[in-house]
């Protein structure tokens, strides 16, 4: 398999080294606006770089992206940008005959009048307008493909396939215990997703009612982690899981919840306070007269790269899958999880917890692709193709899931 990584940053960057063990990679192209980043993530690997290679390429330029995929011939696009470049990367893949992943899906818009009840453009609408499209081509488009959404939904699906009879509710929750020395803030994955996410509208999916929207960081709960994480308070916020599972599974309520801390969400308010959540730019004064910026843009290039942090992190992340529902006529509850430690990670792979959870998942979905153990055409999540696989593979990367029986 020829595959086209764009996007060289932290998740990006684990994705090469997570790669580079497995035996299904003919050639991976590593392509990132900034060269010298895409250089490095190749030069890290060493006695394995004769199977990557680096080249400059702008996520904005659709035709630029679909000459890249027909002139190194390859098979599939793997997107590890920010969700501002999946429409084009996604077209792109779609003209070049390309197969595509990506980790987050096309953004959402808020309804312009009551954002907080009713749901405007849905993450992943943009895509899904194209799925006849891709159908047709005979081509996959595998979205959301990380660990949230990603891992997430084939839990969902399993839950679905071999423990339950019947689902109450799916409700993904994520938590950690991580912290970074010497930061009062260092969020431990990019600002720019974790403020559009956590702003934004978060969308509930009832069965009788459809999707609609709550007001951020609604219906707090306290949430126990398993491996030692404990306790964290999480909240609803927006994702693409709730917009996936429901068109596959069978489940009367779908949610996301992600632990937060309060002081996070103190911050993320006043960001939002202060307009510097905002994408639209800003005139301000430079060096050789006035810039236009993003103040998004500006927040993350204030704060430390996430993928600089590794060294200075302790603790462990947590994502999985809660599910209530019956099993032979009997109530059952379980939560389905993977457990990253940071000290494990970093050892291994020399990339923090957090980006390298997010990694290993479309890594394993290129495999199970690659081999044909995982095939279909079209708009495709996790939760649409066999979970078990998926599962089995994970863990032979040396990365093992669990199961707990709640209650």
């Amino acid at each position: 398999m020829r595959v086209l990584l764009v996007g060289a940053g932290g998740v990006g960057t684990a994705v090469t080294r997570i790669a580079a063990r497995r035996g299904f990679l003919t050639h991976m192209v590593v392509a990132d606006y900034d060269l010298t980043r895409a250089e490095a993530a190749v030069a890290a690997l060493k006695e394995d770089g004769d199977r990557f290679s680096a080249r400059r390429l702008d996520a904005s330029d659709e035709d630029g992206v679909r000459r890249l995929l027909t002139e190194e011939r390859c098979d599939v696009l793997l997107n590890a940008t920010d969700p501002r470049f999946v429409m084009s990367l996604f077209r792109a893949a779609l003209a070049a005959g390309a197969h595509y992943v990506d980790m987050a899906m096309s953004l959402s818009a808020p309804h312009p009048e009551r954002p907080y009840e009713v749901c405007g453009v849905k993450l992943g609408d943009g895509q899904f307008e194209l799925a006849d499209r891709w159908e047709a081509s005979g081509r996959l488009a595998l979205v959301g493909m990380g660990v949230e959404p990603g891992l997430s939904d084939v839990f969902a699906r399993y839950a679905a396939d071999e423990l339950f009879d019947e689902i109450e509710e799916i409700g993904v929750r994520d938590g950690a215990n991580l912290t970074v020395e010497g930061y009062g803030f260092a969020p431990s994955f990019s600002i720019w997703t974790t403020i559009e996410e956590c702003l934004n509208p978060p969308v509930v999916y009832e069965r009788d009612r459809g999707w609609f929207t709550t007001a951020p960081f609604s219906e707090p709960e306290v949430f126990d982690f398993p491996e030692g994480i404990g306790p964290v308070e999480c909240v609803n916020v927006e994702h693409e899981e709730v917009l996936l599972i429901p068109r596959w599974v069978d489940a009367r309520r779908v949610t996301f919840k992600y632990g937060l801390g309060d002081d996070f969400i103190a911050k993320l308010k006043v960001l939002h306070e202060l307009g510097l959540d905002s994408t639209a730019r800003v005139t301000v004064p430079g060096d050789g007269g006035p810039v236009r910026v993003s103040p998004r843009d500006v927040v993350a290039a204030c704060l430390p790269d996430p993928a600089t942090l590794g060294e200075r992190m302790t603790g462990k992340t947590c994502a999985g899958t809660w599910v209530k529902g019956t099993k032979d006529g009997a109530p059952r509850e379980v939560y389905l999880y993977h457990v990253v430690d940071n000290q494990w990670s970093m050892r291994e792979y020399d990339s923090q917890a957090v980006v390298w959870q997010t990694a290993v998942n479309p890594v394993v979905a290129l495999e199970l692709l690659a081999t044909g153990v995982w095939t279909g055409q079209g708009v495709l999540g996790a939760e649409a193709l066999p979970p078990r696989p998926f599962l089995d593979l994970l863990t032979e990367y040396g990365s093992p899931w669990g199961l707990r029986e709640q209650g």
